[in-house]
């Protein structure tokens, strides 16, 4: 890929840095994060097609997904790569792929833009929740198309708009209305591609075709509101901002994202939240 410029790599390295302090909120949270999210990684793989033998490059896998999805689907015959800029991350994919007694995963320490990939080398690509932070969209995706065989194919999904999204939202809703900070213009953020269009034309231009979208409702359960909370305060973006404040608008933050979810909390108490992710079939 072309050299990259040094406003992406600064933007690389906090997101590596971010990624890595969290790993150990992903380590607590990962099990209720992807007891949802399983209906997506079915659902990617599904698109891309994955069948057995096939060769699969999983991009951003984070904690494993969809990944160890795709190498049940590809089987002993199959191979799967899958790829992140985060060794803390990882560590938690290669726990989860030794406890799935899993032989045909390679994990792979590398951010999408820096990966050396022979062309026309995998049958299907595949990104879960990833796209919206890589710096150089177009890039990645021009690279993912080169590494496809011809007839390949992608799959991806995103974030929908922020009132769709209380997963994402709830936490950025709090941190705006008590600090007055938002995500600027174009910023590597989870909602960055909710307008389909944005997506739609960097896979056009990169070469592909066929392209398919659809919308899903993934619901994330959380035995109360303020489990809810723990979660968004040791994961990602949000840990990072609040580790940033001063200890008493932390605090702020934290009481405004429990009061919000509350709002969506059964009698019981159980936080129920719905949200919308946006997939992408394309093929090569």
């Amino acid at each position: 890929m072309s050299d990259q410029n040094a406003d992406d790599l600064k933007i690389k390295g906090q997101q590596k840095a971010a990624w890595d302090d969290s790993a150990e909120g992903w380590k607590r949270w990962w099990p209720t994060f992807e007891r949802a999210a399983q209906t997506v990684n079915d659902r990617l793989v599904e698109l891309a097609n994955v069948r057995p033998g096939n060769r699969v490059l999983d991009i951003a896998t984070g904690s494993g997904e969809p990944a160890l999805t795709a190498a049940r689907a590809a089987g002993q015959s199959g191979r799967v790569v899958a790829v992140d800029m985060s060794p803390g991350m990882l560590a938690i994919a290669r726990e989860r792929v030794d406890a799935a007694g899993l032989k045909n995963v390679e994990l792979v320490e590398s951010d999408a833009e820096s990966l050396s990939l022979d062309a026309h080398s995998f049958d299907a690509v595949l990104c879960r929740w990833g796209l919206m932070f890589m710096p150089d969209l177009d890039g990645v995706v021009r690279a993912m198309h080169r590494a496809l065989k011809p007839g390949g194919r992608f799959a991806t999904a995103v974030w929908s708009v922020a009132d769709k999204v209380p997963m994402c939202g709830l936490a950025r809703d709090a941190i705006r209305r008590i600090t007055g900070i938002a995500p600027p213009p174009n910023a590597p953020d989870p909602i960055r591609l909710a307008d389909t269009s944005i997506l739609e034309r960097a896979l056009g231009g990169a070469g592909f075709h066929d392209v398919a979208v659809e919308r899903l409702i993934v619901t994330f359960e959380f035995p109360s509101a303020d489990a809810f909370a723990d979660f968004r305060g040791q994961i990602g973006g949000t840990r990072a901002m609040l580790s940033k404040m001063p200890a008493d608008v932390a605090r702020q933050v934290r009481d405004a994202v429990v009061a919000s979810a509350r709002e969506y909390a059964t009698a019981g108490g159980v936080v129920r939240l719905s949200n919308e992710t946006i997939c992408f079939g394309a093929r090569a």
